[in-house]
This record gives structure tokens, C-alpha cells and sequence, in this order.
């Protein structure tokens, strides 16, 4: 097995290091160590090395992690496809949701979220390459997304976030991220409080952080291939 708290330790020196390359304030962007089809015992390494953020992609299953670790401090993101069936267990067990594309989802998360719990953090999924086989909204109607959502109280709109296409050459990889953050500073320009742009994974995260991620969602690189 890798050492998973050694690759915890490397990923947040190589942030740091593309923080100062891309002038980027210190500490402003964040590892979500996303764990789908990855075991308990290498989600414990990784908070042994002081990881609290962990991304799920299915609901079941991060359930069932929630509760085994339901005593340790960690934030739990949901990054995947939602299905309207799944919405309450989501905004009952989530602090975050970056895969908001569709009114209907993101009013069933606003009535869904129990009022003992802060507002659930969101972000709008944006399918930026136009792939049919990706979710998220189209670029061209993410601001009304994002009006409707700052309508409901029990949602914190934080930002954007996307999946683009694989892209190998780094000039691609910046040229893709760079229309995320161009919508980004738009719905900002608009009067939108935003702080977060969700983009970057194991292979194209310094692409990421030039462009101004502030979250970027690593599970390769800090896991290995998956093995459940």
C-alpha cells in the first residue's frame, strides 16, 4: 500500500509551491481528498496527516463512512451525479455539494436541510467542454442557476465547479479552467458573493491553481487506484 500520509504531506508541498509560482495568497487553496470506492483504512492515513476534507461520489457508500467516522472533526462534500431521490440523505449528511445543475435539486437540498444545520454550501456544476455524456449546466445558463439558488435560504451558493475534458498539454488544461473562472468573475461582477472555484484532480491540478482554483478534488495521487 502507498503511504498514504507521505502523499497527503507531497500534494499540500506541491500546492504551496504552485501557490507562490501563480501568486496566489498562501493557504488559499484546499485539498478534498476524494475517497469513492476507497477503504477506511486509507481514509484513516490520510487523516492521521491531518486530512479533514473527504469527496463522495456515491451516496451509500459515504454513508456508511460518515457513520464509522462520525467521531473524528471532518467535512463531508458531495461531488456526484444527484439523483432527486437522494437529496434528503445529501442534505442531511453534507456540509458541501459541488454538483448543483438544475433548480429542481437545488430547491429539494434548500427544504431538505434540516434547520438545526448551517446552510449547505454549494456549488454549481458547470459542464464546460459541452460533453454529453458529463453533467452540469451549460456556461450560458449558469447566472440564472446561480440567482435562483441566492433565493434559498438554506443554501450558501460558494461557487463553481467543473469536470472538463482530459486534456494532456498543460496550455489546454489552463485554456478550460481559464472559462470557469471568466463565468466566475462575471456572476461576481453581477453582485454574487462567491469565493470558490472547485476544478483540478490528480492530473492537471497545477492548471487549476494557476487559473484560481481554491478547491481542487485529488484522489489518485493521494490513494492510488482504487480497491473496493
Amino acid at each position: 500500500m502507498d503511504d498514504i500520509q507521505q502523499n497527503v504531506r507531497e500534494i499540500l508541498a506541491r500546492l504551496r509551491e504552485y501557490e507562490i509560482k501563480y501568486q496566489r495568497q498562501p493557504g488559499s487553496v484546499q485539498l478534498l481528498a476524494v475517497t469513492k470506492n476507497q477503504s477506511l483504512e486509507k481514509m484513516q492515513q490520510a487523516i492521521a496527516a491531518g486530512q479533514r476534507a473527504f469527496g463522495e461520489n456515491y451516496l451509500q457508500e459515504a454513508l456508511l463512512k460518515i457513520a464509522a467516522l462520525k467521531n473524528q472533526p471532518l467535512a463531508w462534500h458531495f461531488i456526484g451525479h444527484i439523483q432527486s431521490n437522494k437529496t434528503q440523505k445529501i442534505s442531511e449528511n453534507f456540509s458541501w455539494v459541488h454538483s448543483v445543475s438544475e433548480k429542481k435539486i437545488a430547491k429539494r437540498l434548500n427544504d431538505q436541510r434540516p434547520p438545526a444545520l448551517p446552510p449547505l454550501n454549494i456549488c454549481i456544476e458547470v459542464n464546460i467542454s459541452h460533453e454529453k455524456t458529463k453533467s452540469g449546466i451549460d456556461v450560458t445558463e449558469a447566472a440564472e442557476l446561480a440567482e435562483y439558488c441566492l433565493t434559498l435560504p438554506r443554501l450558501k451558493l460558494r461557487g463553481l465547479m467543473t469536470i472538463p475534458a482530459p486534456q494532456q498539454e498543460f496550455a489546454a488544461q489552463r485554456a478550460a479552467y481559464h472559462q470557469l473562472r471568466i463565468l466566475w468573475q462575471q456572476l461576481c461582477d453581477l453582485g454574487m458573493a462567491l469565493d470558490t472555484l472547485s476544478m483540478g484532480m490528480s492530473n492537471d491540478m497545477e492548471a487549476a491553481v494557476a487559473e484560481g482554483a481554491t478547491i481542487v478534488r485529488i484522489g489518485t495521487s493521494l490513494f492510488g487506484k482504487r480497491t473496493i
